[in-house]
């Protein structure tokens, strides 16, 4: 098929999903990294244990990496509200302007500036000064993620505006800020990034101790990653549990969509899988739990849900979101599980079997599809709008031809696939760099003491 007879809202749509999947992967690391790193460097000045320097000086090499990708390609958002969806900041400019302004003045700023002395400062200025950058620049990336998230959560529940000749005025920014998702939305993501960071640093310490680095920078790093993500999983099902009551009542299509229900009705099972038909408006091959959707949503067996029929024609494309958000589901399942069997061997026998620590060099990148598979859930679930109630994805597209936008999304596909490779690549180098220059085979179980 020709670019041009290719729909370019489509494509625009395509365009800027690719954009924003490859660069919300590097603040997904860095905003929990951050705290993390802080926490590595007051371990380490409270107990002096060289380990935990050692630990601080590998992963402070991953955070940098990391903020640089994110920052370059965050770039690329920019130029996309300007090229391919100029309605948008014509129609609710005058919110989301400012709000990306709070965002670079107070969380960019900080980050840019204490970046340098959290990276190179270490014995260069006294160490409250580089605990204090390492801190300052940890609370930089979590008020980046606080304005982004706010300017998205508005944009799925807004409030504190009016219209005026169809262009957004705010009225209230108490109300914009602390929008009726806003909460939820932003803990939701806090904790992803946390966990996301967690199995970053479970796996490139698994991999570095299979390979024969018995440091005890590496068992404390890796008994820290695996703890944390033990920790947080339990509380992110939680708060998941909570932000999806909260879509329920605001955006109830994209709830209808996740769980592929389609009529209105009480005693709705969970839909464990299925394949969405929306032309016939069933689904097919259906492996369900009676009962289960109306259980989870309402807290009530015969609780009744609404289904996607009730908003024909205004209901995201149901596929997409029901696969996402099982991918979703599934990765949460898998991360709960080979956590707390971790967390198990290692704080009650001392080791931890070698098939479970490649399960965790399996998982390093687990956060990234959970992420990302949440993400499509919450966008695409968002359409037909852009703005909810506001401005539909249609009425923000610009005019530029198909043939175009197809062009630089090749572009942009071919080098974020080179950039990706050579991320990880540069990670596991990292990893392998750090360890023994010549790794004897480990015999199973791999214990967690320094070799004698």
């Amino acid at each position: 098929m020709e670019p041009n007879s290719l729909d370019p809202i489509l494509l625009a749509r395509i365009q800027f999903g690719a954009n924003i999947s490859f660069h919300i992967l590097f603040p997904t690391i860095t905003i929990a990294l951050g705290w993390v790193l802080l926490f590595i460097k007051l371990r380490f000045n409270a107990t002096q244990d060289e380990a935990w320097m050692n630990a601080y000086r590998f992963f402070v090499k991953v955070f940098a990496l990391s903020f640089a990708l994110g920052v370059v390609s965050g770039i690329t958002m920019s130029f996309q509200f300007g090229t391919n969806w100029p309605g948008f900041m014509e129609r609710v400019g005058n919110i989301a302007g400012p709000l990306l302004a709070y965002e670079v003045l107070t969380a960019f700023f900080l980050e840019a500036t204490f970046l340098g002395i959290m990276l190179f400062g270490f014995r260069r200025v006294p160490n409250w000064v580089h605990t204090m950058a390492t801190f300052l620049v940890a609370f930089g990336t979590t008020m980046s993620a606080f304005w982004i998230l706010v300017l998205n959560s508005w944009m799925h529940t807004p409030a504190g505006f009016e219209l005026r000749n169809g262009v957004a005025h705010a009225t209230d920014w108490w109300a914009i800020v602390f929008n009726p998702s806003m909460p939820y939305r932003l803990a939701h993501m806090l904790l992803a990034s946390g966990l996301t960071c967690a199995f970053l640093i479970a796996g490139l310490s698994a991999w570095r101790w299979l390979r024969g680095d018995q440091g005890r920078d590496v068992a404390v790093a890796l008994r820290l990653g695996v703890t944390l993500g033990a920790v947080l999983i339990p509380v992110q099902i939680l708060v998941g549990d909570l932000h999806g009551l909260n879509t329920l009542e605001h955006q109830p299509a994209k709830v209808a969509a996740m769980e592929g229900n389609w009529e209105t009705r009480g005693n709705v099972p969970l839909v464990l899988f299925a394949i969405p038909n929306e032309r016939e408006r069933r689904n097919d091959y259906a492996i369900e739990i009676p009962n289960g959707a109306s259980l989870i949503l309402k807290h009530d067996p015969a609780g009744v849900v609404p289904g996607l029929n009730a908003f024909e024609g205004k209901h995201p494309p149901v596929a997409p979101v029901f696969y996402a958000f099982r991918v979703m589901v599934g990765m949460g399942l898998a991360m709960l599980a080979i956590s707390w069997v971790g967390s198990y061997f290692l704080w009650r026998r001392g080791h931890l079997p070698r098939l479970l620590a490649y399960g965790f060099v399996a998982m390093t990148f687990s956060g990234w599809i959970a992420t990302l598979a949440g993400w499509y859930v919450t966008e695409i679930g968002r359409q037909p709008w852009l703005v909810t109630g506001v401005l539909t994805t249609a009425q923000a597209a610009s005019a530029v031809p198909a043939g175009m936008i197809g062009t630089t999304l090749a572009m942009y596909l071919a080098i974020y696939v080179v950039l990706l490779v050579a991320y990880v690549s540069v990670l596991f180098h990292l990893a392998k760099k750090g360890g023994n220059p010549t790794p004897a085979p480990m015999p199973a179980p791999v214990r967690l003491q320094p070799a004698e």
